[in-house]
């Protein structure tokens, strides 16, 4: 594989961004604009806290991607069997000292954001920044990675739903309500639906290479209930939100079609490369749900 990757070795600016996985990104934008929405609508709005969150979410995220690639090179979880996207350490394009490199600047210039979100957040910003610094290295990385051990499910709606939501709303009010609390939900859903998809097409790579994630404990069938049951319940959570509070809430319910487009095929047993058109479409799919959701709380 190294040397194929060499034979067609893109440039420098080429082989960073594909690094960085650029289609993972829409994840780390939609929780900062759907709490920066829910802000919006209790009158509350601090421009430079959505620019910061923003760039900081992004970096947590890229950082994450980086130490992935690396860390399951390391660990012989990726192979030229891997049926996803082409990474970077495993292909030859960037060295593990490189890679290693990246992830720990990209790391760093997230803290440093994170210490001018604390100017409105506090200590309680640096705290959940520092938490999600850790949660993006020991997801595949330390001496007992979380992702190898079936929890990453859980931590990936937990940092990238419930804290993302709720701490983006949290700084431009200084305070948290149960709207923002209850987008967060969803948000998370989503997210977590695009690893579950992700991991479902891994599924017999992982289990060979002792990477024991939660779809390769469940098995195959109850990992799609899973997906399932994600999507399901984002669209039950909207609807109980805007019995609440608003029917404008009721907006993300325009991307049904959408999401029942990308559930066919997965509860209908695809497999590679159909799971990785699946993959896209789910995260195009959060990436349209969580604008609508944004859009109704404006609204």
């Amino acid at each position: 594989m190294a040397v194929r990757a060499e034979s067609v070795r893109p440039g420098f600016v080429s082989t960073w961004l594909l690094a960085a996985r650029p289609a993972t990104l829409w994840a780390a934008v939609v929780p900062v604009v759907v709490g920066t929405a829910a802000a919006q609508r209790d009158g509350d709005f601090r421009l430079p806290v959505l620019v910061l969150a923003l760039a900081a979410s992004l970096l947590l995220q890229i950082g994450t991607n980086l130490a992935n690639d690396v860390f399951d090179f390391e660990r012989g979880a990726d192979t030229g069997e891997r049926l996803g996207p082409p990474r970077v350490t495993q292909t030859g394009l960037l060295s593990p000292g490189d890679v290693r490199s990246g992830m720990l600047t990209t790391f760093g210039a997230a803290a440093v954001l994170g210490l001018g979100l604390a100017y409105w957040g506090g200590w309680p910003i640096i705290v959940v920044g520092a938490l999600a610094i850790v949660a993006g290295v020991v997801y595949t990385g330390g001496p007992w990675p979380t992702g190898y051990h079936g929890l990453g499910d859980a931590f990936v709606f937990c940092f990238f739903g419930l804290v993302a939501v709720a701490g983006t709303y949290y700084l431009h009010t200084d305070t948290l309500s149960w709207p923002a609390i209850a987008a967060a939900v969803p948000v998370g859903f989503l997210i977590t639906a695009i690893l579950v998809i992700n991991n479902l097409r891994d599924i017999e790579t992982d289990a060979r290479t002792g990477k024991r994630t939660l779809a390769v404990r469940l098995g195959e069938r109850s990992t799609r209930a899973e997906f399932a049951a994600l999507v399901a319940g984002a669209y039950a959570v909207a609807v109980a939100m805007a019995a609440v509070w608003s029917w404008w809430l009721l907006l993300p319910l325009l991307s049904a079609p959408a999401a029942a487009r990308v559930a066919a095929p997965v509860l209908g047993g695809a497999r590679a490369g159909a799971l990785n058109v699946a993959l896209k479409g789910t995260a195009q799919l959060q990436l349209l749900f969580g604008l609508l959701l944004a859009l109704g709380f404006l609204l």
